[in-house]
C-alpha cells in the first residue's frame, strides 16, 4: 500500500514540474516578443528641414514601419538589378539569334540555287539519258512516261505548279528528283550491261593495235601499193607496222586459239589465230615467237616479238584479218570501238 502511494507522489510531482516547465518556457517566450513587440513599436519621429524658411514636416513612425520600409524598397532595388540583368542577357540572346537566323538565311538562299543547278543539271540528263536510250532501243516507260497520279518522272518535276513556297518548294523538288533518279537506276544499269557485253564481243573480234603499248606506225597500208622490193604494183592485203627496231612484244588482237606457227620466204616466221565469228588474223616477219600451235590466247596477250625475216626491207610487223575466205582491211576493226 505504502508503495503505491509513493508512485502516485511520484507521478503527481513528475506531472506538476512538466507543467511548471512548460508554463515557465511559454512565459518566457511571450515576454520575448513583448520585448520585441515594445522595441518595433517605439516611436519615431523623422523631421524634414528645408534650407529656406519653410515649414517643418514631421513624420511619426515606429521601428516595424520603419524596418518594413526599408526591406521593401531593398527589395524594389534589389528586383531592379536582377530583372535589368536578366533583360542584359535576353537582349544579347536575342542578338545572337537575329545573327543565327542571317546566316541561316543566307545558307538557305545558297541552298536554293545549288538545287536550281541541281535540278538543271538532272534535265539535261534526262535528256540526254532519253536519247541514249533510244538509240539502245531500250523501252522508256518506267523512266520518261508522264504520270499524272505519281511524281516519278523528271518532267513533272520542272512544270511544278507555284502552289508552295520557301523550302517546302525546294523539299518537293528534291523528292521529286530523288524518285526520278531511283527510277533511272534499271535503265542505266541496262546500259551497263549491255556495254559489258560489248565489251565482251570487242575481245572476240581483233578490235586493238597489234604492238603491245600502241607504238609503231603504219609503213604501208591495205589496198593497191608499189613493192618495195619488186617494184610492181600489187594488193597488199594487210598493214605493215614499223617500230624501227626489231624484238618490239607483238600482242594478240582478239581471243583465239593458234592454227598455224610456220615459216615461209615471204612472211617469214608467222602465226595465224582464229577467232569467234570466222575471223583468222596473220602476224608476220617475225623474230621470235610465244605460242605454239593449239594454244589459247587472250586478247593483249604477247605471242611473238616484231623482225625482219622473210621478204623485207627492215623489221617490221606485218598484220592481216579475214573474214571466211575474204581479206578485209584492219584499220575497219582497230578503229571499231
Amino acid at each position: 500500500m505504502a508503495r503505491s502511494r509513493r508512485s502516485r507522489y511520484i507521478e503527481r510531482s513528475f506531472g506538476s514540474n512538466v507543467m511548471h516547465g512548460i508554463g515557465y518556457m511559454f512565459t518566457r517566450i511571450g515576454r520575448f516578443f513583448l520585448r520585441v513587440f515594445k522595441i518595433f513599436d517605439q516611436k519615431l519621429t523623422v523631421m524634414i528641414v528645408p534650407h529656406s524658411k519653410g515649414k517643418v514636416f514631421n513624420i511619426q513612425t515606429n521601428v516595424f514601419a520603419l524596418t518594413l520600409g526599408i526591406i521593401i524598397f531593398a527589395g524594389v532595388i534589389g528586383s531592379f538589378f536582377y530583372f535589368n540583368q536578366r533583360n542584359i542577357g535576353a537582349t544579347v540572346e536575342i542578338k545572337r539569334l537575329r545573327e543565327e537566323n542571317h546566316d541561316t538565311m543566307a545558307s538557305l538562299d545558297e541552298l536554293r540555287d545549288e538545287t536550281n543547278i541541281l535540278l538543271q543539271t538532272a534535265k539535261s540528263f534526262q535528256s540526254s539519258l532519253s536519247q541514249s536510250l533510244s538509240m539502245l532501243g531500250i523501252e522508256q516507260s518506267n523512266t520518261t512516261a508522264v504520270s499524272d497520279d505519281a511524281n516519278s518522272d523528271l518532267s513533272s518535276l520542272f512544270n511544278t505548279q507555284d502552289i508552295t513556297s520557301g523550302t517546302l518548294r525546294e523539299t518537293t523538288d528534291i523528292r521529286q528528283l530523288t524518285a526520278y533518279l531511283d527510277s533511272a537506276v534499271e535503265p542505266v544499269e541496262e546500259i551497263g550491261r549491255m556495254l559489258e557485253s560489248q565489251g565482251t564481243l570487242f575481245q572476240d573480234i581483233p578490235s586493238i593495235w597489234p604492238v603491245k603499248n600502241g607504238i609503231g606506225h603504219i609503213s604501208m597500208g591495205f589496198g593497191q601499193n608499189l613493192h618495195p622490193i619488186k617494184q610492181t604494183w600489187y594488193i597488199h592485203k594487210g598493214l605493215d607496222i614499223s617500230t624501227w627496231r626489231s624484238g618490239d612484244p607483238v600482242v594478240a588482237t582478239a581471243n583465239g586459239q593458234v592454227v598455224t606457227v610456220g615459216y615461209s620466204d615471204d612472211f617469214g616466221i608467222f602465226i595465224i589465230l582464229k577467232h569467234k565469228h570466222g575471223i583468222y588474223t596473220r602476224y608476220a616477219h617475225l623474230s621470235s615467237v610465244r605460242v605454239s600451235k593449239g594454244d589459247t590466247v587472250t586478247q593483249r596477250q604477247v605471242i611473238g616479238t616484231i623482225g625482219d625475216t622473210g621478204m623485207t626491207t627492215g623489221p617490221h610487223l606485218h598484220y592481216e584479218v579475214h573474214i571466211g575466205s575474204d581479206v578485209v582491211d584492219p584499220l575497219k576493226y582497230i578503229n571499231l570501238k
